[in-house]
């Protein structure tokens, strides 16, 4: 096989939760491009309509918008339903979909913490165990790519207050070894990406303190930009990553090795 052909993805069936904005709206302009038939989740029905219009503009011409939200586990097996009724097998699943909340550790609100795993580690595990049992599992084959953070890797820096969101992420982290150890035997890839500092939503109010001092620490002197993701999740979407699963790749401009 040539190394282009390593990387094609033309015709797979990639379900990018997270995916109607910011790093989810990216990876899927991502996917989209190299081929893939997208499915996109998220809660709000106007931002997935965006969305839609946003990537078909793009050239994307097989996008599916499903509104759904992953904090309410009993709708899980219907949006992945949804996606097999429409296309018959999920390929790629991007867990991406997420929630932060700041907040001191004596003071966390119990209702924060809760959201905060629900989102960012309970649902990927069930939405996983859906798509693996349900696509990935019966036909012995399939990518699955976790979106952690290298807030998973360290406690938070002086003055940041997001106890629940690195614990999560950590979880994250190590979720998708233990998945990647025992689905492998039957042929499926589980790797994560830890993003570091990137602009979204989520991260805006934080950025706005704190993102002169993110910059002068980085050997890269920058943080990510809206192309910086695209070409990570292609590589692990794809044939050229076979080999590779349990695996962290840290996407953060070098932040995390000074």
């Amino acid at each position: 096989m040539s190394v282009k052909n390593l990387f094609k993805l033309d015709g797979k069936v990639a379900l990018v939760t997270g995916g109607s904005r910011g790093l989810g709206l990216q990876m899927a302009e991502a996917l989209g491009e190299m081929g893939c038939k997208l499915v996109i989740t998220a809660r709000k029905a106007d931002e997935l309509a965006e969305a839609e219009a946003h990537l078909k503009a793009l050239g994307v011409t097989d996008v599916m918008p499903v509104q759904n939200d992953l904090q309410k586990f009993d709708q899980i097996p219907g949006l992945v339903s949804a996606v097999l009724e429409r296309h018959g097998q999920i390929d790629i699943l991007i867990n991406n979909a997420g929630a932060n909340w700041a907040a001191p550790a004596e003071d966390f609100p119990d209702e924060a913490w809760h959201k905060v795993m629900n989102l960012n580690i309970t649902a990927p595990f069930f939405l996983s165990r859906e798509v693996g049992k349900r696509s990935m599992l019966p036909r012995q084959q399939g990518k699955i790519i976790n979106i952690a953070s290298t807030g998973g890797l360290k406690g938070t820096a002086k003055g940041v207050t997001t106890i629940a969101y690195n614990t999560s992420k950590a979880a994250a982290i190590n979720f998708t070894r233990t998945l990647a150890a025992e689905w492998g035997p039957r042929n499926i890839n589980v790797n994560a990406i830890c993003p570091g500092y990137f602009q979204s939503k989520m991260t805006a109010g934080l950025l706005d303190r704190i993102q002169d001092g993110v910059i002068a620490r980085s050997p890269l002197c920058r943080i990510g930009g809206e192309e910086d993701l695209k070409g990570s999740v292609v590589f692990l979407a794809s044939e050229a990553s076979r080999h590779i699963t349990g695996q962290t790749l840290i996407v953060d401009g070098g932040s995390s090795i000074v």
